[in-house]
């Protein structure tokens, strides 16, 4: 009876195929692995993230930033543990800042956030690199030194993704408070007022945001753009 099993278990135990060292060295597969992984682990923080009294940021938002954060951090790009968020596919009537401590996974501060005024009135929706284009920029940023200007004080910003938003520093491109940054002016006029290119911030807040998010964090500004996702080599 053996000898007929034997035969079988044979053909049975050459039907699973090996995993070889080619196979588990293919850039495809591991590229594939390692989206899943990152997707599974941002899906994970997303649903235990501590917004407190704030409000969620949107999903598809906070995957790109985290995308972008973890690649920029493992590169030493960015030092802190501090992740700033700005969704400009939302009105500027809304709180679209976040400030998140990336350690405890909380969101620290939730605030409005101007755009520039050729970028477009209550919506954002054009964006340039361009000197004098009065416009904001996209993607993702180092947060820089401070200094005080004619906004009080200010904070500077390098932008890290080349033909996006790498001139940042040219175009003097820096966070700073605004009284046009104000939620009284959205009571009065409908949507907040407008920088010229800065994401600028309301005073009565503007000091603590900055010294929250200065010296070495990620600031990521986002917008479902595809002449975006296409340039950039941060975000997939």
């Amino acid at each position: 009876m053996i000898y007929r099993v034997l035969p079988i278990l044979f053909l049975f135990l050459l039907s699973f195929k090996p995993i070889t060292v080619a196979e588990n060295n293919d850039p495809k597969l591991l590229a594939a692995n390692a989206k899943a992984s990152l997707e599974l682990k941002v899906k994970n923080l997303y649903n235990s993230l501590d917004v407190k009294s704030f409000s969620m940021p949107q999903l598809e938002c906070f995957s790109k930033a985290l995308e972008g954060y973890y690649q920029l951090k493992e590169k030493g790009i960015v030092q802190k543990e501090i992740l700033t968020i700005v969704d400009f596919s939302l009105s500027s009537t809304q709180k679209r800042l976040w400030v998140i401590d990336m350690v405890t996974n909380s969101v620290l501060l939730q605030s409005v956030v101007s755009h520039g005024r050729n970028s477009g009135e209550e919506f954002a929706t054009s964006f340039s690199n361009e000197s004098n284009s009065n416009k904001s920029s996209l993607g993702f940023y180092a947060t820089g030194e401070t200094y005080n200007g004619k906004h009080g004080l200010s904070l500077k910003l390098d932008g890290l993704e080349y033909g996006i938003n790498d001139n940042a520093r040219n175009r003097a491109v820096v966070m700073h408070g605004a009284d046009y940054a104000a939620e009284s002016v959205i009571r009065q006029q409908g949507r907040l007022g407008r920088s010229q290119g800065c994401p600028a911030v309301p005073f009565a807040i503007h000091k603590e945001i900055i010294n929250l998010i200065k010296d070495k964090s990620c600031l990521f500004i986002y917008h479902p753009s595809r002449t975006y996702e296409k340039q950039s080599k941060l975000v997939s």
